[in-house]
Order: C-alpha cells, then sequence, then structure tokens
C-alpha cells in the first residue's frame, strides 16, 4: 500500500479582490463555470488513483469552517476532510504551520486560488525529490520564478525578478515526499524572522530547504488559471466552457431563447425569450426571462427579467430586472428599474 498523500489546501483570508461575492461566503465557494472555485480544485486530483489514501486538510479563516465542510459533505461525502484554522493573517509559511499536525510524510500544497491542467497521476508512485510546478510566461517581472540548472532541478525561488532571465513562473503548487523538512524550515523561518510586511511567505521557507541541499524539480504546466479577482473569474470561466465545462440545455429547458455556446445552463435552470451566450454559466435554481445574457457567471437562485448583462458577476439568489450593463453584486441583492 502506498503512503498516505496529504492534500493541503490554505485558503484562509478575506477574499478583499472577489468583494462583494465574498461578503458572505468564502473564495473557494464563489460560482464558478457550473460549479464552485472548490469544486473546480478537488477535480484536478481526481487522477491520483488511490483516492482512500489522500486526505485533504483545508486551512481556512476563522467562522469559513461550517460553510466550506457542508459544501465538500454535498458534493463528495466520501472525501476525508480535515479543517485547520489560521487566527491571524500572517503569511503562507503561517498557515502551513498551524496544519503541521498533518506535515508529516508525502504532502502535495495548491493555493485555493490556482488551477492547473497538470495530471497528478505519478504521485501514486515514491517521489525521491520536492516538486514545484512551473509555466514559462511572457514577463515574469510581476512573479515569483524558479531558478534551474541545466537538469530541471531548482537552485532558488525569486520573487519578482528585476529580469526577463528566467521566465519560469512559480504557479503555487509544491509537493514534498518528506514534508516535515518544510516543517522545519517555516520553524527557522519564524526564528530568522525573515517575513515581509509581518508575513511569512512559503518561498522563503523553501528556500532554506534549498540551501540545505534538500532537491527539488520542477513540473511544467500549460495551463495556470486564476481565480482570485472579478476578472480573473471571468477569463477562467471562458476557459473553462471552451475545455470540457459547457453544457447544452436539455428539450424543454428553454422556450423561444437562442444559445449561443458555449455555455452552461444548469438543468434545474429556466431561460425564456431570452439570448444567452457566449461564456454564460446559470446555476441551479435561476430563473431568466426576456434578457439578453453574454461574458456572465450567475449564481445558483439568480432571477433576471427584461435586463442586458455583460460581463457581470452575480452571487447567489441576486434579482436583476430592466437594467442594462455590467454589474458585480453580492449573496441576496437586489437591482431594479
Amino acid at each position: 500500500m502506498s503512503e498516505k498523500l496529504s492534500i493541503i489546501i490554505p485558503m484562509a483570508g478575506l477574499g478583499s479582490r472577489l468583494r462583494p461575492l465574498t461578503w458572505s461566503r468564502p473564495k473557494p465557494l464563489v460560482s464558478l463555470a457550473g460549479a464552485t472555485v472548490l469544486d473546480h480544485l478537488l477535480a484536478m486530483f481526481k487522477s491520483i488513483s488511490s483516492q482512500d489514501e489522500v486526505e485533504y486538510v483545508f486551512i481556512m479563516s476563522p467562522g469559513q469552517q461550517n460553510l466550506i465542510q457542508a459544501h465538500v459533505q454535498k458534493v463528495n461525502p466520501h472525501a476525508k476532510v480535515h479543517c485547520v484554522e489560521q487566527p491571524e493573517k500572517k503569511g503562507q509559511s503561517d498557515a502551513l504551520w498551524h496544519a503541521r499536525a498533518f506535515l508529516t510524510g508525502r504532502a502535495l500544497i495548491l493555493f485555493s486560488d490556482t488551477l492547473l491542467d497538470s495530471d497528478f497521476s505519478f504521485l501514486k508512485d515514491p517521489q525521491p525529490q520536492a516538486i514545484a510546478w512551473v509555466k514559462a510566461v511572457p514577463d515574469p517581472r510581476r512573479f515569483g520564478v524558479a531558478d534551474v540548472d541545466a537538469n530541471g532541478q531548482v537552485l532558488r525561488l525569486i520573487e519578482k525578478p528585476n529580469d526577463m532571465n528566467n521566465n519560469l513562473a512559480v504557479v503555487g503548487c509544491y509537493f514534498f515526499p518528506q514534508s516535515s523538512h518544510l516543517v522545519e524550515a517555516i520553524e527557522e523561518q519564524v526564528a530568522k524572522k525573515i517575513s515581509l510586511k509581518g508575513e511569512y511567505f512559503l518561498v522563503d521557507a523553501i528556500n532554506l530547504m534549498l540551501e540545505k541541499r534538500i532537491p527539488m524539480r520542477i513540473e511544467q504546466v500549460k495551463t495556470w488559471l486564476d481565480a482570485g479577482t472579478s476578472e480573473a473569474l471571468l477569463d477562467t470561466n471562458r476557459f473553462l466552457l471552451e475545455n470540457g465545462c459547457d453544457r447544452q440545455p436539455a428539450p424543454g429547458q428553454l422556450e423561444d431563447t437562442v444559445i449561443i455556446p458555449p455555455v452552461f445552463i444548469h438543468p434545474d435552470a429556466r431561460v425564456s425569450t431570452s439570448i444567452i451566450g457566449p461564456y454564460v454559466s446559470v446555476g441551479a435554481g435561476s430563473l431568466v426571462q426576456h434578457s439578453s445574457i453574454r461574458d456572465s457567471i450567475l449564481s445558483p437562485g439568480v432571477h433576471i427579467t427584461n435586463a442586458n448583462l455583460e460581463s457581470s458577476l452575480l452571487g447567489y439568489d441576486v434579482v436583476v430586472n430592466g437594467l442594462t450593463g455590467k454589474f458585480n453584486l453580492g449573496d441576496n441583492s437586489w437591482a431594479n428599474w
């Protein structure tokens, strides 16, 4: 039997870049391409064949646990999930320190607003080295990058380099065959007060590991999606709808409606006398009448009447009537003419 794999997902934070959607729900539960950000994140790990040997560890802010646990229990009741609270916002390494009880053996760490196209099936086999997932980007100066040798071995991680010499951006996904080494590095990081503006960053802990000659290699991805801002959420929605998440409505679900694919329309949604698409996600229980909607995400329970919407993000149970434009509305909002 393979050794247990802990998948650690830090998701603490206020989600301020996604407000007002995150005023009433954690950012992993924001709607995206017919599901939630968290659903798409967990779907990435289906390529790991031995799911009975996988445990998920969610690191969250105070007050988030009940909503997230209830959602996971509903959509994936067989998943082994542990919840850890990060009481204060002190950075990524601090979040992982609070989850150190689960950082003893094999661990995969992935931040909750990062979606990749990587195949994780190879993790079922013993991996002798730590791994940093990277993507080649046109301008690396906005990202952290991996400085590697000719054999793809990581020499160090550099945050927002000043030059264009290295374009391998780290995407926020790491594997550690012996994660206790990371815990030891975090202890050293805190003892040496290696922080920025009061926050302890994971790249600094990893650099301490690299200084001790703990080997790490890179794994390249072609697709790196972000769900951390409103603009990025719409971009990611477009990509997912173009790549397998579109869902055409069933016969009888629509009445006098034009569909411009790709779109996702939940079977429980009802649409009549409207133009939907392209790049529109319509959640369960939604009702759209006499409206035109494109490039937008409608969360479950949304009611839209006599409206023309574009590039809009609508939270759960939002009502829009008689308006035209671009809207970003949190749960239970009303916008009427």
